[in-house]
């Protein structure tokens, strides 16, 4: 069946306009004439129907797609098949395409690009702890929102496609700029295959192009299995380089152990927590020598970032180009340079250090002439505490991975009692209640002297659900039945509703339960008994966020109909 404009599938959902053409199908706007919510339908290619493994296989990752319950993923309403068609239901998400962003604008801020990697890396972790690896992570398939959000698409879909190992002109299906290495060479997808193209996508808005090319897909399939990428340009930071270069690590086991760790890596980069993103990507930690150990009592944020979000990352050594030759001899010279000035400042202060103590340690010294009002310090008169040549620095080391991830207040009593001064500030809103006022990040970290001051950042309590409207009950029919419906709830930003849940009293719905869940928004019950009232209320979930409280009730009264009685006859009255 031909898609068209006013065509109708599954006699509910009616095409308005089309959105985009691919090689797999059509995209369109369409209206569900069933609850008017506007949608988006997805409808394969009649090439793609004709085998009915290829047919079962993609029932079953739309089933899964539509499990995936996250504000980072597109969400998969429904699934059917009809007149030769098969087609997805799913969010219809406002904005552009990071691919139509990256053709507008050339390269991303570097800030906007950490950005991007946090939300679709834990959007993946979502999908794979239910066991999905999406296989095609491309700039194409990542929404974004005019607020800045990332709504990633095509989950199922393009797992599916990669299956099939030919299409009728000999290519393989997929996208090659973004194909892994295990992939090109015919391995089992992972959830670090989806790393490594989100690894390639991050390059490609950093650099404004892609770091594997070739005249053929077969010639870029290869660069991926044994090219290794240019380097990014100078301007991008080492830290965040050698975050995406283990992204596009050609093994598995040395990029990002999970799409979660990533995307901590990118939001403590983000804040110039360099501490913080080696914790969670260990191969960061070998990009550079000055950013990644701070001075103590130094904001790792202030020599990692700059203020404006669009500014380049200090603090990781001179601006950086591919190496060659020249450069090697260059920067061979420049660190010798450099060793000799360190030698020369340390030779000096050694030298003012002792001429101090000397001064400071003579027996008989001299009165000045003029004598200051402020009292001189003595030494004490008990031989114990009588300081030697050598101040004694007790130092103790603080592991970030000590600390993350425990409660605040937990953390800063055991800093304070190990003699630390702590000041705890705000940091990102909690994915939910459990991750609520525990320690996000953690700065300086460390070998730190006593007494220095450490900042916690703690997860902010996350944002809560609104109440909802209260519902609506229809008119009760003759035989008891009767629709409650409510409107759209709205979530906070960054969240979509993941469903409704209701209760009745009195009454039941089809399946004969009290109670349910729903994306729908509405419910239609049956009363238990004429006469007696049917009330229902219900909650709204908000992502992974906790479900609101219930609405204020609706309720209906089944008013049975009045038998009709026949009228007493009139008896004549006899005449006299």
């Amino acid at each position: 069946m031909r898609p068209t404009s006013g065509l109708t599938f599954g006699g509910r959902y009616q095409l308005s306009s089309r959105v985009a053409i691919g090689g797999m199908g059509e995209v369109w706007q369409a209206t569900d004439l069933v609850i008017g919510r506007t949608v988006a339908l997805k409808i394969l290619k009649d090439e793609y129907l004709g085998d009915p493994g290829f047919l079962e296989r993609f029932r079953a990752e739309a089933r899964h797609a539509a499990l995936v319950n996250h504000e980072g993923i597109a969400n998969v309403f429904d699934y059917g098949e009809e007149d030769g068609s098969a087609y997805l239901v799913m969010e219809l998400v406002p904005g552009e395409a990071l691919s139509t962003m990256i053709e507008r604008e050339h390269t991303l801020p570097v800030d906007k690009v950490l950005d991007i990697v946090a939300q679709t890396a834990n959007a993946l972790q979502a999908a794979h702890a239910v066991g999905l690896v999406h296989r095609d992570i491309k700039p194409g398939n990542l929404l974004i929102t005019p607020d800045g959000r990332v709504k990633i698409t095509d989950f199922g879909i393009a797992r599916i496609a990669d299956q099939v190992p030919l299409t009728a002109t000999g290519q393989v299906m997929g996208t090659v700029q973004y194909l892994s290495p295990e992939q090109a060479s015919g391995h089992p997808a992972s959830p670090s295959t989806d790393v490594y193209s989100l690894g390639i996508v991050a390059y490609e808005c950093l650099a404004g192009r892609r770091p594997f090319t070739g005249e053929s897909q077969v010639a870029i399939a290869m660069a991926h299995i044994n090219d290794q990428p240019p380097a990014l340009p100078g301007t991008v930071p080492e830290p965040v380089a050698a975050l995406v270069m283990s992204c596009i690590a050609k093994k598995p086991v040395d990029r990002p152990a999970t799409a979660a760790n990533l995307a901590r890596a990118a939001q403590a980069l983000r804040r110039g927590d360099v501490a913080a993103a080696t914790v969670a990507v260990p191969a960061i930690g070998g990009a550079g020598t000055v950013a990644f150990n701070p001075p103590p009592g130094n904001d790792a944020a202030t020599a990692l970032i700059g203020t404006q979000a669009n500014a380049p990352i200090v603090g990781g050594g001179a601006p950086r180009s591919p190496a060659g030759p020249e450069d090697d001899t260059e920067e061979k010279k420049s660190r010798a340079w450099i060793w000799w000035l360190v030698g020369a400042v340390v030779l000096i202060a050694a030298i003012v250090i002792g001429v101090l103590v000397f001064a400071n340690g003579d027996p008989d010294p001299k009165p000045s002439q003029t004598q200051s009002s402020a009292p001189r310090p003595t030494r004490s008169q008990t031989p114990s505490q009588e300081p030697s040549a050598t101040p004694s620095d007790t130092r103790t080391t603080i592991n970030p991975a000590d600390y993350v991830g425990r409660a605040t207040d937990q953390v800063q009593t055991e800093l304070q009692s190990m003699g630390f001064a702590v000041q705890v500030q705000d940091g990102d809103p909690a994915e939910n209640a459990e991750q609520a006022n525990t320690v996000q990040s953690i700065s300086p970290t460390g070998s730190l002297s006593d007494g220095a001051l450490i900042t916690l950042r703690e997860f902010t309590a996350p944002p809560s659900v609104n109440k909802p409207n209260t519902p609506s009950a229809g008119a009760v029919s003759a035989t008891g039945a009767v629709r409650f419906s409510w409107s759209t709830a709205t979530c906070p930003t960054g969240y979509t509703v993941s469903k409704y849940s209701w209760t009745v009293s009195g009454g039941k719905d089809s399946s004969g339960a009290t109670s349910g869940d729903t994306s729908e928004t509405s419910v239609d019950i049956q009363a238990d008994q004429a006469g007696d009232d049917v009330t229902l209320s219900y909650t709204v979930t908000c992502g992974n966020l906790a479900a609101s409280s219930s609405s204020d009730p609706a309720t209906a009264t089944w008013v049975a109909p009045v038998e009709p009685t026949d009228a007493p006859s009139s008896t004549a009255t006899p005449q006299d």
